[in-house]
């Protein structure tokens, strides 16, 4: 088979694969909101049900030929690059004005939300680890440990904008503490992976948290001001709209951005985000970035990315009764770790028992941070995948947790009002299955 033959047929197999993805994701994403969930657990789980643990278990070889092993890569960066321009439109997104009031406060409950569940997670992997002797124990705890502490700003904010609680003060400080609690992560997790791996470096480190908190003061007092000013220019020259010409820099801006924070060592997602974050305030550009990306970044990247992660998940190797319990341990270390961290931190700083509370939750949400720590465990053999599937399935139900729970505690809280109007609860409201604020 020649070179075009042979790129014809990985082409048609990556087509299909995406076809099934994206109807599958959707489906199950529209299914989840009907129940009352954020779209995001429909498509992890749509992701589970292509994966080994359904389809791959009943339908092996049918399962085989549709998603083989060759193409995965390919998946991958699609879905990667999904997440670089979702992260731009999450820091474009959101309303940063609080932070110069809610600054001290998000910087504590991120501190707490980090120091509070890694330690349950040490203790944990401590206690899990003899189980596992094909892992080191200590590699075993650290990756553990890093995995249930942090929080995820991609799936977060997509949940905070399907609520319309993205612009208020305690939409904008959990958010704030959940950028600060990504970036410690980063760190953690490239900390964890030194030491794993017998490198670790105290001056490589202190190097990466210097080029990063660099990068933060460049993009805000030299980035920000030129873009500000072609911005204005763009949209004057398009009447509002962006041009091909300016959506085409708008595209080598972001992937400019992730590609520094790639070579800093904290990964291209944050790049992107830092970006839009410096230009929050921009309302004119946003409306127009968001007319040209955001249906095609939410249609067609978002599913690929958490369908993606469940096709590597099989629920089936928890096979045993102590796998069950671990996860079970898991599941509790994970939520009670982060939410007492947080909302403990947060009612420390004068917030109200219910604000607090809310704040804690939120924080509880988690996703790509805890996908990466789990599948760079993998690719370490630091963890078994067992704990992979468990750290997924972790992930799917702190996500899950979120919309009943937060309903719960944001009443009488300024999130009521601006979630009362969401199209989440309109969509609710019309099915009647699902009260707007309980």
């Amino acid at each position: 088979m020649n070179d075009a033959h042979q790129t014809e047929a990985v082409l048609l197999r990556v087509i299909l694969q995406l076809a099934v993805i994206i109807a599958a994701a959707r489906l199950a994403g529209v299914l989840s909101r009907r129940l009352g969930h954020p779209m995001v657990v429909g498509e992890i789980i749509a992701g589970l049900v292509l994966g080994p643990s359904l389809l791959g278990h009943f339908l092996p070889e049918f399962s085989c030929a549709l998603f083989p092993p060759s193409t995965a890569p390919i998946i991958n960066i699609i879905s990667q690059l999904g997440l670089i321009l979702l992260m731009f439109l999450i820091g474009l997104e959101f309303d940063f004005g609080h932070v110069r009031t809610h600054g001290k406060t998000a910087a504590l409950v991120a501190v707490c939300g980090i120091v509070f569940p890694f330690t349950l997670g040490l203790l944990l992997g401590r206690w899990m680890a003899p189980h596992f002797p094909q892992v080191n124990s200590t590699a075993f705890s650290l990756l553990l440990a890093t995995a249930l502490s942090i929080t995820a700003i991609p799936v977060l904010g997509r949940v905070l904008v399907e609520f319309n609680i993205h612009r208020t003060e305690i939409g904008t400080l959990t958010i704030t503490a959940a950028a600060i609690d990504d970036a410690i992560g980063w760190i953690l997790l490239a900390v964890v992976s030194a030491i794993i791996g017998a490198q670790f470096d105290p001056g490589a480190t202190v190097r990466m948290v210097v080029l990063t908190v660099l990068f933060a003061v460049v993009m805000g007092l030299i980035v920000r001001p030129l873009c500000i000013y072609g911005i204005r220019k763009a949209m004057a020259h398009g009447q509002g709209h962006l041009t091909l010409d300016a959506l085409a820099v708008v595209f080598t801006a972001v992937f400019a951005a992730a590609a520094v924070t790639n070579v800093i060592g904290i990964f291209s997602v944050f790049g992107a985000f830092v970006l839009g974050a410096v230009l929050y305030d921009q309302d004119e550009f946003r409306e127009a970035v968001f007319q040209r990306l955001k249906d095609f970044v939410t249609a067609f990247f978002l599913p690929v990315f958490f369908t993606y992660t469940g096709l590597h998940t099989n629920i089936g190797s928890l096979g045993t009764g102590i796998m069950w319990l671990f996860l079970a341990a898991i599941l509790v270390a994970s939520f009670i770790g982060k939410f007492s961290g947080c909302a403990l931190a947060a009612r420390l700083s004068g917030l109200k028992p219910r604000q607090a509370a809310c704040v804690g939750i939120m924080m509880n949400t988690r996703g790509l941070m805890g996908l990466i720590a789990a599948n760079v465990g993998l690719q370490m053999h630091a963890i078994p995948q067992e704990v992979y599937s468990m750290l997924v399935l972790m992930c799917v139900f702190s996500t899950g947790l979120l919309s009943p729970v937060l309903r719960r505690l944001m009443t009488g809280t300024e999130l009521e009002a601006p979630f009362r109007a969401s199209e989440f609860v309109r969509d609710a409201l019309q099915r009647r299955t699902v009260p707007a604020v309980e």
